[in-house]
């Protein structure tokens, strides 16, 4: 990992000032799922889930990353919708369409309403691919549910094992960090939303690149279109749970994709340390790709992703 992969976060840990803009929504298509109203499924404490299920075939589920959408994958389902794939991806409780409730903003819940998602649709044979936060949600959803229904998993830029530093994870980021991220959503989201895919998330920041003000503001809408509560407490599940145990209970197999210029999830204490917990795990590095790699490397992540697949 280069030595100012890190600058970013590192930055974030005094309070800083940040900068503006804004912009607009998406919809779904399996026949059968028509008394899924607006595509949505309850889970056992009553929030709402919103999904889009396009397409017939092997289904590959798709689970989003902070504080964003299913419609972040966009890139993907659409790809593989075109080659045969049964596509999904749902709304994080207090993300985008699903409901915003106040509680229930950690692994455990997050895992369970994949699962609620799953077995409402009944998928078997399954390809689960999560990114960043939905990277930690896919391997939790593994090791608490088991694999009966699941054939292979890809994270992407991925947050387990651990992204806080602790004693048995020193090379974490400081709590610093996350507390000046918890306190920005509190105080000015709409800014921050602006920055974070302006800067580190895409690589923006960057000599030589080049901004893509509609990849910006989509990031923003999609940030502004969730909860702030749900945003807030969940920056404690994506940086301070410890996916060690979960990684090492995985059996199917596994792809690792984490770029080497990652500035959210540095890349150093994230993607080689879970293929090495992974039993069939395997890494794939990409060279000066950025956290956002799904999106801006569209092409190079699904070609990859179909290769997997088919293997």
């Amino acid at each position: 990992m280069p030595r100012d992969a890190r600058s970013w976060l590192e930055a974030q840990r005094p309070a800083r000032a940040l900068s503006r803009q804004r912009v607009p929504s998406c919809r779904s298509d399996h026949p059968k799922r028509r008394e899924a109203r607006h595509e949505q499924v309850k889970t056992k404490d009553g929030v709402e889930i919103f999904y889009k299920d396009w397409g017939k075939g092997q289904p590959i589920v798709f689970s989003h990353g902070w504080p964003l959408s299913a419609d972040d994958w966009d890139a993907q389902m659409m790809f593989f919708v075109t080659r045969g794939y049964r596509v999904i991806a749902h709304d994080r409780r207090g993300h985008g369409r699903s409901t915003q409730t106040s509680d229930g903003h950690d692994m455990d819940h997050y895992a369970d309403d994949l699962a609620a998602v799953t077995t409402h649709l009944d998928l078997k044979n399954a390809v689960h691919v999560g990114h960043s936060t939905g990277g930690g949600e896919v391997v939790h959803y593994l090791a608490r549910h088991g694999e009966s229904r699941v054939a292979k998993a890809a994270i992407i830029s991925a947050v387990p094992p651990l992204m806080v530093k602790t004693a048995a994870n020193p090379g974490g980021l400081p709590k610093e960090v996350f507390d000046n991220f918890q306190a920005q959503v509190a105080t000015n989201r709409a800014q921050f939303y602006r920055d974070v895919p302006a800067g580190p998330f895409y690589g923006f920041n960057r000599p030589g690149a080049k901004p893509s003000e509609g990849i910006i503001q989509n990031w923003w809408r999609q940030g502004m279109m969730g909860g702030a509560k749900a945003h807030y407490d969940g920056i404690v599940a994506f940086s301070q749970t410890d996916f060690t145990d979960d990684l090492k209970k995985i059996t199917v197999p596994v792809l690792v994709m984490h770029g080497d210029d990652d500035q959210i999830v540095p890349y150093a204490d994230a993607g080689p340390l879970s293929a090495k917990l992974l039993k069939k795990g395997t890494l794939k590095t990409y060279k000066g790709f950025p956290h956002g790699m799904p999106t801006t490397q569209a092409e190079t992540i699904n070609a990859d992703l179909l290769s997997f697949l088919k293997s």
